[in-house]
């Protein structure tokens, strides 16, 4: 019989600990089958965040290390210059990586360090307890928001993505989703890519994963889904927002035109 699917093997067999809806497991899936794809998982290191995703050092096969809360950048940019012949992505939540590590992520990309991160943006602190995020939206009720985000006071969400594509060492940002299987396969496409950005050098990449958490929320697992699709989508618009490779390959064809 033919195996049409199994699971990656740069995944482990361990038991993962995400409740019930999480997409945490489907990003990791597509994490994993990239590297399987790429032949990269002997040379792959990862580095585990602060929050939902503490232990993805139990569930990917490739070397791992944990960092402090919010630093995973700086670690990877450490490991990186270390073994520059690595691959090396950070895995980390939009609290960890646009609250307490705002500083490592900006500065790691605009030095343009050749490192892939891995942003899970479910718009709300998931392990301590659903309070507001850097990502919450505006009226989004939290814990620590109980009616609504008041822009006014709270400020306003930070979009990842659009921020970091404005700094030159961003080579390649774009912003996906797991809400179905259309996007699911266009999440693990955008991962692939990210992941071939630095195998060829081209600096700092990043892929923005809109998920969701129905425990926080509140919600169940498909009205989940339904929120993310309602409401962070249309404030978080999905797409390409830099790739450098692309950009010059179009206006080095431009040039070629008009020479020609």
């Amino acid at each position: 019989m033919k195996t049409v699917f199994q699971k990656p093997k740069a995944l482990t067999d361990a038991p993962m600990h995400y409740c019930p809806g999480c997409t945490h497991g489907i990003i990791h899936r597509l994490v994993a089958e990239c590297i399987d794809e790429l032949g990269i998982e002997g040379i792959t290191i990862g580095i585990a965040p602060v929050g939902c995703a503490v232990l993805a050092y139990n569930y990917f096969a490739c070397d791992m290390i944990q960092a402090p809360h919010g630093r995973a950048p700086a670690v990877a940019t450490g490991v990186k210059r270390a073994l520059p012949d690595s691959v090396v992505f950070t895995y980390q939540g939009d609290g960890d990586l646009a609250a307490i590590g705002t500083a490592e992520t900006v500065h790691a990309a605009t030095r343009g360090e050749n490192i892939t991160i891995i942003l899970v943006n479910n718009a709300i602190y998931g392990m301590t307890g659903g309070q507001m995020a850097p990502t919450s939206l505006p009226n989004q009720i939290t814990q620590t928001t109980p009616y609504g985000r008041d822009v006014k006071t709270a400020g306003y969400p930070i979009r990842v993505c659009e921020m970091l594509s404005t700094l030159d060492g961003t080579a390649y940002a774009e912003r996906v989703a797991v809400d179905g299987v259309r996007n699911i396969n266009r999440a693990k496409k955008a991962i692939k890519k990210a992941f071939q950005t630095q195998l060829d050098g081209n600096g700092f990449s990043i892929v923005e994963v809109l998920s969701t958490c129905p425990t926080n929320w509140g919600l169940a697992p498909n009205e989940a889904l339904g929120w993310l699709r309602d409401n962070m989508m249309p404030y978080y618009p999905l797409g390409v927002y830099k790739d450098k490779k692309a950009d010059t390959l179009v206006e080095a064809t431009a040039k070629e035109g008009t020479e020609l």
